[in-house]
C-alpha cells in the first residue's frame, strides 16, 4: 500500500525545510567569512614562531613580535560618524583621509584593509578609539610579525619575511625550514660592531663617488667566516616596501662582473705555483704586450705606464697588464684554467645565500688567442665579491681554500646547540711557500711605489692589491669609456693573516677618479683601521719585509752609471736621484714616475762631461 497524500504531502515540507535549513547555514556561513578576517597561515598556531636571528656576539637581528591588520567591515560603519572619524583614523594608521573615505564611499567590497602589519602602539589607538566609542565597524586583527631591532644593519644578510612571516629575501629565506619549520634560532658570523663600521664607510663612499653600488665584505682569514657583509644601497627590512626593489638586491653574491686587476693576485699565483715563473724570471713591459698569432694577427693589450723590467713581485705591485699577459703565456691554458677553477672561480661558493652566482669561467676550448692574456690581467672572466673575498683564504690560508660561512651555530628553541658550523677547508690550491710568495708581493704593492699605497697603515703590514674594471655597456657591448668598478683587495697582518677585506665601487661617476688605487684603497685603509678597533688584533712597528719560505724582497739598491749607459727604461724615479750628485757628468730629469726615455742609449759609452737626459712618466 503506497503513502497517504498527507504523507507526501509531509515529506515534501520536511525536503524544503531541510533544504531552506541548510542554504540559511550557507548564507550565514558566508557572512560570518565575510565579516571575519582572513588570517595568515603562520597565525594558524602558536608552533609557526620563528627563531630569532643573531650576531656571532648574540646581539639580535630580527625576532619574532606581534603585529596588527587595521581593516574596514563597511556594514557595521555609522553613515552619519564615519566620514567623521576618518581623518583621526588617517592620523593613527598614516592612511590619507581621502583614500580612507574613497574605499569607504566607492570600493566594491564590504571588507578591506586599511594597512597591515602594523606596530602595536598603531593597534592600541585604535582600540582605545574604539573603545571610547568611535570608530564602529574597524577592525584590528593580531598576526605573526617580525621586528629587526637594528634596522638596516645587514639587511642583505638577514633578509625580511612578507606576509604570514614567511622568508622572503636573506636568511629570513634561506633558513625558512629551520626558523619557521623548527623554531631554531641562527647565530650568524658577522659582527654588529665591524658590521655597523664598515655599513658607515660604504654608506660615505657611495655619497662620495655618486656610485651605483658598493660592496663591502670582511672575512676571517684563517676560517672562512664573514665577518661583515654590506652592500649599498641598504633597506629597512622593517618597511622594506619603502624602499625601490633595487635597494634589495644582494650585490655581494648575486651580482658578476669583470674583477680587472686585482684578478693578478690568482693569476700570479697560477702562474708562480704552476712553475711558469719564479722569482728570477722576469718580463719587458714597454707600455703594452705583444703578440704575432701563427696567422699574422697582432694582438696588443696597453698598459698603464711603461715599467721596463718586471717579475712576478713586481707586477702585483706596479699592476702591469703586460707582465701579467707575458707571465701567462707561459702556462698551459687547460692548466691555467684548471688553477684558476681551484680558487673557485666558475663555481658557486656554498655560502647559504640565495640565488647566488656562480660567475663565468669559460672552458678553455671556447678560449680566443687573446683570452689567457686578457684573463691574466682580469678581464674576459666575470666573478662575485663574495668569490674574491673567498678566494683571498687561499693566499691568506699557506694555499689552502676556505668555505666561506654566515651561519655559526643553530640553536634549539630550549637554547640547546643544534648544530655549530667548524672551519671547511675546501681543497689546496697552491703551495704554501706560492702563497707566501704572493703576500710578499702584495705587501710590496702597499708600498710607496706600489699602487696600493693609500690603503697602507703605518703599524700593521698590510698586502694589498688595487683594480680598475672597465665595464660592458649594454648598448653597444663594447668596453664602456665612464663606466667603471674600482676595487682593493687587503689581507693584514700580512705576515699572520687575521682579516680579508674586499671594497668594489660600481660606477663611480662623481670625484677627480675612478681608478681602484685612488678611490677604493683609502676607504679599505679605514676599514682596516675600524676592524683592527673593534677586533683587538695586535698592532706595532711596521718590521723589515721578509717572509720565511717566500720570495724575500731585495734591498732597494741605486742604480749606477759606469763606462757605459744601461738601460734605464721603468726604473723608478727614487732610484735615480743619487746621479744628481754626481759632479763628472750631467745629469737632468723631467716628470715624475718612471723612466720611458734616455739619452744617451742603452749601450753608448759615458766619459766626464756626459749630459744625461732622463724622462719620467
Amino acid at each position: 500500500m503506497g503513502p497517504t497524500v498527507n504523507q507526501r504531502k509531509l515529506r515534501y515540507w520536511t525536503v524544503f525545510a531541510v533544504l531552506g535549513l541548510s542554504a540559511l547555514l550557507v548564507v550565514a556561513r558566508y557572512g560570518y567569512l565575510a565579516a571575519s578576517p582572513a588570517q595568515p597561515k603562520a597565525a594558524e598556531s602558536a608552533d609557526a614562531e620563528r627563531g630569532t636571528i643573531a650576531d656571532r656576539n648574540g646581539r639580535v637581528l630580527a625576532m619574532d613580535s606581534p603585529l596588527y591588520n587595521v581593516a574596514v567591515w563597511r556594514p557595521e560603519t555609522k553613515r552619519a560618524a564615519f566620514p567623521g572619524e576618518a581623518a583621526r583614523l588617517a592620523a593613527i594608521t598614516g592612511v590619507s583621509e581621502s583614500e580612507i573615505m574613497d574605499r569607504w564611499s566607492k570600493g566594491a567590497s564590504d571588507f578591506f584593509y586599511l594597512t597591515k602589519r602594523a606596530l602595536p602602539q598603531v593597534a592600541r589607538s585604535v582600540q582605545e578609539a574604539k573603545e571610547g566609542g568611535a570608530f564602529e565597524g574597524v577592525v584590528v586583527e593580531k598576526v605573526p610579525g617580525r621586528l629587526y631591532p637594528e634596522k638596516r644593519l645587514a639587511s642583505h644578510l638577514v633578509g625580511f619575511v612578507g606576509d604570514g612571516n614567511s622568508g622572503l629575501a636573506g636568511m629570513e629565506k634561506r633558513g625558512e625550514d629551520e626558523l619557521l619549520g623548527e623554531g631554531r634560532s641562527l647565530t650568524l658570523t658577522i659582527d654588529a660592531d665591524v658590521q655597523f663600521s664598515l655599513e658607515a664607510i660604504a654608506r660615505k663612499a657611495m655619497a662620495s663617488t655618486g656610485a651605483e653600488a658598493v660592496m663591502l665584505l670582511a672575512a676571517d682569514a684563517k676560517t672562512g667566516e664573514i665577518l661583515s657583509y654590506v652592500a649599498m644601497p641598504d633597506f629597512d627590512p622593517n618597511d622594506y616596501s619603502a624602499s625601490p626593489e633595487e635597494a634589495w638586491y644582494d650585490w655581494p653574491s648575486v651580482y658578476h662582473y669583470e674583477p680587472g686587476s686585482v684578478f693578478k693576485v690568482f693569476t700570479m699565483a697560477s702562474v708562480l705555483d704552476l712553475g711558469g715563473a719564479d722569482a728570477n724570471t722576469t718580463f719587458t713591459c714597454d707600455g703594452a704586450y705583444h703578440k704575432v698569432t701563427p696567422s699574422g694577427e697582432k694582438i696588443t693589450i696597453k698598459c698603464l705606464e711603461v715599467h721596463g723590467t718586471v717579475n712576478i713581485e713586481k707586477i702585483l705591485e706596479f699592476s702591469c697588464n703586460a707582465g701579467a699577459a707575458y707571465a701567462s703565456d707561459r702556462v698551459e691554458s687547460v692548466d691555467f684554467y684548471d688553477r684558476l677553477r681551484g680558487f673557485g672561480f666558475g663555481s658557486r661558493t656554498g655560502i647559504v645565500v640565495p640565488g647566488e652566482t656562480p660567475g663565468l669561467l669559460r672552458s678553455p676550448e671556447t678560449w680566443s688567442l687573446r683570452s689567457k692574456p686578457t684573463i691574466g690581467m682580469g678581464q674576459e672572466i666575470f666573478v662575485s665579491a663574495i668569490q674574491m673575498t673567498a678566494a683571498a683564504t687561499a693566499i691568506a690560508n699557506g694555499g689552502v681554500l676556505m668555505k666561506p660561512q654566515v651561519v655559526k651555530r643553530a640553536l634549539e628553541r630550549d637554547g640547546k646547540v643544534a648544530y655549530a658550523n667548524e672551519p671547511q677547508p675546501v681543497r689546496r690550491v697552491v703551495s704554501a711557500e706560492t702563497a707566501s710568495a704572493i703576500l710578499a708581493a702584495m705587501e710590496a704593492a702597499s708600498s710607496e711605489a706600489g699602487t696600493g699605497k693609500r690603503a697602507k697603515i703605518a703599524d700593521v703590514r698590510m698586502a694589498v692589491k688595487t683594480g680598475t674594471a672597465q665595464m660592458i655597456d649594454p648598448a653597444t657591448q663594447r668596453y664602456s669609456e665612464k663606466d667603471y668598478i674600482a676595487s682593493t683587495l687587503a689581507i693584514f697582518p700580512a705576515d699572520d693573516p687575521r682579516v680579508i677585506v674586499y671594497l668594489a665601487i660600481v660606477k663611480p661617476s662623481l670625484g677627480p677618479s675612478y681608478y681602484g688605487g685612488r678611490i677604493a684603497a683609502p676607504l679599505v685603509k679605514e676599514v682596516a683601521e675600524a676592524v683592527l678597533n673593534v677586533t683587538g688584533i695586535p698592532r706595532g712597528a711596521n718590521p723589515t719585509i721578509a717572509h720565511p719560505g717566500a720570495v724575500t724582497l731585495p734591498a732597494i739598491v741605486p742604480v749606477a752609471i759606469g763606462d757605459t749607459m744601461p738601460n734605464l727604461t721603468g726604473v723608478p724615479k727614487r732610484l735615480l736621484m743619487p746621479l744628481l750628485a754626481r759632479k763628472d757628468i750631467k745629469v737632468r730629469m723631467s716628470g715624475e714616475g718612471y723612466v720611458v726615455s734616455q739619452s744617451p742609449a742603452p749601450g753608448a759609452a759615458v766619459s766626464v762631461g756626459t749630459e744625461v737626459v732622463l724622462e719620467f712618466r
